[in-house]
């Protein structure tokens, strides 16, 4: 097949071009992030390969369907950004990395706490300044803590099991809880109870309209003073604008972010040589207590060879008529699920 692949970077061209040896499609690479303003480069392309900050609106998909494309595979596990209503009715197939590298996004999460807990961004600096003074760098423990995980599928479960390691308290809120969590201790509570409990909160559920702004400013006045809050999921599961208020107040003690809600025009780009237009992130850049990394925490090796492995196989199953139903993502599918 000819695929149109947008949203390219280098490391992405060259995992997806040696997992593409055993399968000969045709990869067409883009570097454009897939919008209105650029789709007309994917005219004439069978599939189409997009990522998680390329916008399949419905006028995007109409626009791409018009113009001979069937396909549409994304390489990545979320499907919020996908319009699956309008895929529906234009007959669009859509499919997606369900799982990569869970491990990956978990540890990211973990790395997070404990930077925040031991200061160690603030220590790096100062020592690489040549002041090896410990003011200001005084830590917590997290052995005995109780650390609240929302979401326990691939990527909360072994959030779970790493911080039982730590030796610490976990409550979890899934709508569907996992024995797997269970049999390592976990307690399932109500999402009103983990926002009370928790001296650290994590989040590993999908965006959906359920869990938009899951995390408000009605939801803080339930959490501890100066929790913790972790996200490595996706930025629209918090408001940001009630997150600062927190900051502020001091209801939040500590923030770290792998994911922004108005990320797509930020994340995975070389701004260094710019002002940064967005003055609510660069609010949050402000505060000391507060670590941001741009959408790395799926960043390993052995993710983005997962990730190319399976979205190349998602092609070649495609053409034969035969994707795995766990790969497929509809109004139909999601429902079901």
């Amino acid at each position: 097949m000819k695929i149109a692949v947008f949203n390219t970077k280098r490391y992405d061209r060259q995992y997806l071009g040696e997992a593409n040896e055993p399968h000969h499609h045709e990869l067409v690479f883009l570097e454009s992030h897939l919008t209105a303003e650029t789709s007309r480069l994917g005219h004439g392309f069978e599939g189409i390969c997009a990522f998680v900050n390329d916008e399949l609106n419905r006028q995007v998909l109409t626009d791409l369907a018009k113009h001979g494309t069937r396909f549409i595979a994304l390489r990545c596990a979320g499907f919020n950004h996908v319009d699956l209503a309008a895929a529906g009715d234009l007959g669009l197939t859509i499919a997606r990395v369900p799982a990569y590298s869970p491990h990956g996004v978990a540890e990211h999460s973990v790395a997070l706490m404990l930077t925040l807990s031991r200061k160690i961004c603030r220590a790096y600096n100062r020592v690489r300044d040549g002041n090896f003074s410990l003011e200001g760098l005084l830590g917590f423990e997290f052995f005995e803590k109780t650390v609240g995980v929302i979401g326990t599928g691939a990527i909360g479960s072994k959030v779970v099991r790493i911080m039982k390691g730590f030796g610490c308290k976990v409550l979890a809120y899934d709508p569907y809880p996992n024995p797997d969590c269970v049999s390592l201790g976990a307690e399932y509570v109500s999402l009103k109870d983990i926002f009370k409990q928790s001296d650290i909160l994590t989040l590993h559920v999908p965006l959906m309209p359920e869990t938009y702004h899951m995390i408000n400013a009605e939801a803080l006045k339930f959490m501890k003073p100066g929790v913790m809050l972790i996200n490595t999921s996706r930025g629209g599961l918090v408001d940001t604008n009630a997150v600062i208020e927190g900051l502020k107040s001091g209801q939040i003690g500590y923030l770290g972010l792998d994911v922004y809600e108005e990320e797509a025009h930020l994340f995975f780009e070389d701004l260094s040589g710019r002002v940064i237009q967005d003055d609510i992130f660069a609010r949050l850049l402000t505060f000391p207590n507060v670590v941001i990394t741009s959408h790395q925490a799926f960043f390993t090796h052995c993710a983005l060879q997962n990730i190319a492995e399976t979205t190349l196989q998602n092609i070649t199953d495609f053409q034969k008529g035969k994707i795995p139903e766990k790969n497929l993502v509809s109004l139909e599918h999601v429902e079901k699920s």
